[in-house]
Order: C-alpha cells, then structure tokens, then sequence
C-alpha cells in the first residue's frame, strides 16, 4: 500500500528537495505541496493524506495554529519539519503536545544536502507515522494539569533525599511525548524516582522537560551524569546520549554516556532497562510505552526474567502499537493497560513497600 504525504513548507528549495528524494520511493508518493496552510487546508480536508510532513514557521498561518486546527476536526498522522533554533524547537515541542507523532530536525543553512543526508531518517519516519493512529484533541484550556507545589517540592526535598528509593523506568517513541505527559501529570509531589528514555532528537529533551516541569507537581528535568534518582524527581535521558542507571550507597545515580546508536536510537530504551537490571534488579518497575520498532523489548525480557515488574501501554491507546506489542510477544509483560492506568500503576507498586 502506497503512503500519500501532503508536504506544507513556505520554502521552496525545501519542496522541490523533498519531491526529488521521496521520487524513488516504491512505498511513498507525495501527493501535493503548499507553501502554507491556507493553500492547503481546503486541499487536506477535501482528500486527506496518509501523513502530513508540516514546517512550523510560515506565512499567513503558522504550522501550530493548522495542526491544532486539524487535530480538533479530522486527526492526520502529522510530522513536523523544523529549524534547530530555540524558537523553533519550543514550538516543534508544543506541536507534539498538539497531536504531531514526530520531529524532524532541519537546520537553517546547508538545508538542501541536510535533507538529501537524512534520507533514511526521513522515510522511516513517514512509515512510522503512516501507522500512527493520530486521536482528536478538544480545544485547548488551562496549560496545566497538576498544581505546581512548588513549596511541597522544597520541603519533600529535604526529607527524601537519602531514602532508598525503588526506581521506575520508562521507555517510549512515537506517540510518547502525550503519552508521558498523561502519566506524569497525574503523579503526586512524592512520586518514586523515574527514569526515562524518550526517542527525541538533540537540542529538543531539555525543552521538552521544562514543559513538563511547568506541567507537572513532581520535578522533571533532562538527566545530568551524577544525577541522584530520588522521590518526586523524573529525569528524562538527553537527546543524543544513552542514559544509564547505576548503584551506590543504597541510592540509584543517572549516568549519561556517548555512544554508538542501540537499536537505531540514542538514547535507546534498551540501555536504559540494561542497565536497571544490572543495578536493581527485581527491586525496579519498567514501564514501555508507544512507540515504532522494538527498541526496549529486550531490555524489559530481561528485567522480567530477573523478577521486575513491568508493563506495557495497550494497543487500543497507544499512537503506534511497535514497542509494547514487540515486549508482549517476547513474554516480557506482565500486564497491559491503557495509558490512563499507568500512573495509578506506579502508585500501586511505590506502596508495596
């Protein structure tokens, strides 16, 4: 079955580039171009495509603005196309808050061999994307769901600091960045330490856990090496390095590596859950959520075979079915539920004592 993409970007050389390149592609057909949404909305909404490959900064009306506009109307399969600037990655961020499945990085100069190089980047993820079930947002209210104890974070600070903590780790990709947010946003100020490792490109994690951070009642942050992993701290693994756990003096550290890709990604998920069964072992909740590919399936096998509790978002609320589906079928899950449940489920097993 043939993908059909809709490409939005005001620039040209942008267009004309990513027409050349997908032209070989037997799976991928671009369907039409616009340089911005006011061309192409009438056009989208009257023969929708698989995906929409979308730029964020635009004439008329920006990316933002359209994508949420779509998301609220008839949900499309959306990846945005942005510039590496901060501007650009702040907004590329709230897009995937809006409803968009992924990111790709452009920079400013040497844009057309950036896009011709990132070949392969870019047709993985419109095949990713094209099995994405992207989900109707309601329109936007108040910016955050969980009250910002910021005096209750001080004060559990202090008296948590050296207690032996149980860690939770988290892997997610496509679908992830909402997903996450659902879960951590529903956390209380005391929540278990946790650790993530979110497939997103460099430059964009330390943003990403500044939103979340303003969002959330516990403290969420991209891990620095030395990191303690304590009670109400969520570290989030920085684009373009692994993160690890390890183990001393009863408390549980991050550590953030370079690397070589694990399972195409870095950071990668496997890494992550590797290194927690090294350290923690059966004392751990791992947790895999949305996402393309099986990065993190192993990683959790072998957490389940050491006696770790683990779990998997289902089918029917992920945005893409890949990386939980992968873990079930190796027989490294213990339950599956949907993502509505996973924060209960992390209080559930912090109370076991």
């Amino acid at each position: 079955m043939t993908i059909k993409v809709y490409l939005v970007d005001d620039s040209a050389v942008v267009r004309q580039t990513l027409m050349h390149l997908l032209a070989g592609e037997p799976e991928i057909e671009l369907v039409g171009s616009a340089p911005n949404p006011l061309i192409a909305g009438p056009v989208i909404r009257k023969n929708r495509p698989d995906v929409l490959l979308l730029d964020i900064e635009m004439p008329g009306m920006d990316g933002l603005t359209f994508l949420r506009q779509l998301m609220q109307e008839q949900p499309i399969a959306t990846v945005i196309c942005s510039t590496l600037s901060t501007h650009g990655s702040k907004v590329a961020l709230e897009a995937l808050a809006a409803g968009a499945v992924a990111v790709l990085a452009k920079p400013r100069l040497g844009l057309k061999q950036y896009l011709e190089d990132s070949r392969r980047e870019l047709v993985t993820t419109l095949k990713a994307a094209a099995r994405a079930r992207p989900r109707a947002t309601a329109p936007s209210t108040a910016p955050s769901t969980a009250p910002r104890l910021d005096h209750a974070r001080s004060a559990l600070a202090g008296v948590h600091a050296l207690a032996v903590n149980k860690p939770v780790v988290i892997g997610s990709s496509t679908g992830g960045t909402q997903a996450l947010e659902l879960v951590l946003t529903a956390l209380p100020v005391d929540a278990p330490g946790i650790a993530i490792t979110q497939h997103m490109p460099e430059k964009f994690t330390a943003m990403y856990a500044q939103r979340l951070d303003g969002l959330c009642a516990i403290n969420v942050r991209e891990a620095r090496d030395g990191d303690r992993l304590e009670r109400g701290v969520a570290l989030i693994a920085p684009g373009g390095r692994h993160l690890q756990l390890r183990k001393a003096g009863g408390q549980y550290f991050a550590q953030v590596v370079d690397g070589p890709p694990v399972n195409r990604h870095k950071p990668s998920v496997d890494v992550l859950f590797r290194s927690a069964a090294d350290c923690a072992g059966r004392d751990l909740l791992a947790i895999l959520l949305t996402g393309m590919g099986d990065d993190g399936a192993r990683g959790m096998k072998q957490l389940h075979d050491l006696g770790a509790r683990t779990i998997a978002q289902d089918e029917a609320s992920c945005v893409v079915f890949g990386m939980p589906k992968e873990a079930i079928a190796l027989g490294a899950v213990d339950e599956v539920m949907p993502i509505g449940q996973v924060a209960r489920a992390i209080l559930a097993f912090d109370a076991r004592g």
